[in-house]
């Protein structure tokens, strides 16, 4: 074979071993993609009730004394939440002397001469409107006990509205009940009756005292005032006295105003007690 034959040939040999190793090599890999952003923080959300499973109840406003179930005779009573629309007609009777000067069902002092009454079951603190349908005598009065707990009565009426409304003579009387709500009156003095915010929330003070002298009384609340911040002066008969009822510190909740209370009488006001406020 001549010289110039055999370099052809060893120059075909080197690019069929080019070709062939190249064929056999791994691809070149693809470029890469930049890495994702990272995600955002999860928000946790509350997981859905799952059939068959109930959901949890709603947290239930902690009830006061005189809004949670009681018993009286054998018979449980449920008092209500909510006085809206109430309308009931039944027979009225009243009280006085035997229950005069003594605690009512929301910590206040039983005052027969005061325009109050008690029922079983409405929100104590609020106005209600009775009407004798005997004589068609109507009044507005202030809940602030419970009962009557006599069979057939719907309302027990202090001495005062008793009169007015023509029922000390016969003891009993067919009545209609409104409830009307708590009262308010704006600066031109005019009167209104609403619902409270929320049934939560009450404001309580405590009576420290009950004074015949009126600047007695005075020198008190003044006092008072510049320890508690609050003070007020009451007016009241007791077995046709007047007296003076000091009032101090207000609370947003019963169990405040019992704390008070102890603190009060450790102070040397003994016989001080909790009284709801309008």
């Amino acid at each position: 074979m001549s010289q110039p034959a055999v370099v052809a040939l060893a120059r075909l040999g080197g690019m069929l071993l080019i070709a062939l190793l190249t064929a056999c090599a791994a691809p070149a890999p693809p470029p890469s993609r930049p890495a994702p952003p990272p995600a955002p923080p999860s928000v946790s959300t509350p997981a859905a009730p799952q059939p068959g499973v109930p959901a949890a109840p709603a947290p239930q406003p902690k009830l006061r004394g005189w809004e949670r179930p009681y018993e009286v005779f054998g018979e449980r009573y449920h008092p209500l939440q909510d006085h809206e629309g109430f309308v009931e007609e039944g027979v009225a009777s009243w009280y006085g002397p035997d229950f005069h000067g003594k605690k009512t069902s929301n910590g206040e002092i039983y005052d027969m001469h005061a325009m109050t009454a008690a029922h079983r079951i409405l929100p104590l603190g609020i106005h209600v409107k009775v009407t004798n349908l005997r004589n068609g005598r109507e009044v507005v009065l202030r809940l602030n006990d419970r009962g009557p707990f006599a069979k057939g009565r719907i309302i027990d009426l202090s001495y005062a509205a008793a009169r007015e409304l023509e029922v000390v003579g016969p003891g009993t009387a067919p009545v209609r009940v409104e409830a009307l709500g708590y009262r308010q009156t704006d600066a031109a003095g005019r009167v209104s009756y609403q619902a409270p915010r929320t049934w939560e929330v009450e404001n309580y003070s405590v009576q420290i005292g009950a004074f015949t002298v009126l600047e007695n009384a005075q020198r008190l609340a003044d006092q008072m005032r510049r320890q508690e911040g609050y003070s007020v002066i009451q007016q009241g008969y007791v077995g046709g006295q007047l007296f003076y009822r000091v009032r101090a510190g207000k609370f947003s909740s019963l169990a405040a105003a019992d704390a008070a209370t102890l603190r009060f009488e450790s102070q040397g006001f003994g016989g001080s007690f909790v009284v709801a406020m309008d």
